[in-house]
């Protein structure tokens, strides 16, 4: 294509939640204190399996790593978010939306990858709990989450290298709170062909490829727990996989309703947006304190630690 024609653009405008500047304000105090609650949460959950050595199990080192690739997942567009609510100007140098771009890649899936791991961990400790010891060696779980951050890095600059090569030069609006590499390949006036085929391959590996590990852990789970005789024997089983399930379906039910709907940034777009990319990591450590026994009773033993140290 002859881009003789075409000024090349160097930034792109976010238009963001709102025009309204009064519902600006009111969604920074909002986001702000979502933000707030997400880094004290995971930070917390960090600390408590740190500190803990009951929680010195590969299903809370798996937990570790979830907790700071939310950490990561919200500092990557809330900041910016938040900057662009008190700001006139709302605009993002393309560099730096293609680094947001990428690191939006490694966090989203470096989590579907934690998750499928957890999930699998899960169906090695209720459907052989005699031999989960064997299964899931320290070898293996440490092989899994450094597999699953190795994937997600691996995957962003696959499509951060054929990223840079597209040429913007059409509308520099992108009709949403951050960049995202659907709305980029919109606004390229240059082949996006290897970039589609890079993106359906992440779509597959990342979207569709951890879910169905998922769906097949959780449907050897759900057998299993169902062929207990007993009622108390079903719930304790069912109460160890509980809060993970209610992440998964957060991530993904969030995630698929998010890219199935068209870039237009329309309303309904935006809040699967924001649940996908802003609430669920502040959720999932209040999923996992509230509906896990050992979280809280590592909480509570940490806390009192605290308060003896003060005491003393």
């Amino acid at each position: 294509m002859d881009l003789g024609n075409y000024s090349t653009i160097t930034e792109f405008i976010l238009l963001g939640l709102s025009a309204n500047p009064h519902v600006q304000a009111a969604l920074f105090v909002l986001f702000l204190g979502i933000y707030l609650l997400t880094i004290m949460g995971n930070l917390m959950l960090l600390l408590v399996i740190r500190i803990d050595f009951h929680l010195h199990t590969p299903m809370y080192f798996f937990l570790s790593h979830l907790s700071f690739v939310d950490i990561c997942f919200s500092s990557v567009t809330v900041p910016k978010m938040l900057e662009n609510l008190l700001s006139q100007k709302k605009t993002i140098p393309v560099e730096g939306c293609l680094a947001q771009v990428f690191f939006v890649f490694v966090a989203a899936g470096t989590e579907a990858c934690l998750l499928s791991a957890m999930a699998y961990d899960r169906y090695a400790a209720i459907c052989h709990p005699l031999l989960y010891g064997q299964i899931m060696s320290k070898q293996l779980y440490m092989q899994l989450v450094w597999g699953s951050w190795g994937l997600g890095f691996l995957d962003a600059l696959i499509n951060i290298f054929l990223a840079v090569k597209m040429v913007f030069c059409k509308a520099q609006i992108i009709p949403h709170y951050s960049c995202e590499m659907p709305s980029l390949l919109s606004l390229s006036c240059s082949d996006i062909s290897s970039n589609l085929i890079a993106l359906l391959c992440s779509t597959l590996l990342h979207g569709l490829g951890t879910f169905l590990l998922v769906f097949l852990s959780y449907t050897r789970i759900i057998a299993t727990i169902l062929s207990i005789s007993s009622t108390l024997g079903r719930s304790k089983a069912f109460s160890t996989c509980s809060s993970h399930l209610i992440a998964v379906t957060l991530y993904y039910g969030s995630g698929l309703l998010r890219h199935l709907m068209p870039n237009s940034g329309a309303p309904l777009e935006l809040i699967f947006s924001v649940q996908y990319t802003v609430v669920t990591p502040m959720l999932n450590p209040l999923i996992y304190s509230l509906k896990n026994k050992e979280v809280k009773a590592a909480l509570a033993r940490t806390l009192e630690k605290y308060l003896q140290h003060i005491r003393c």
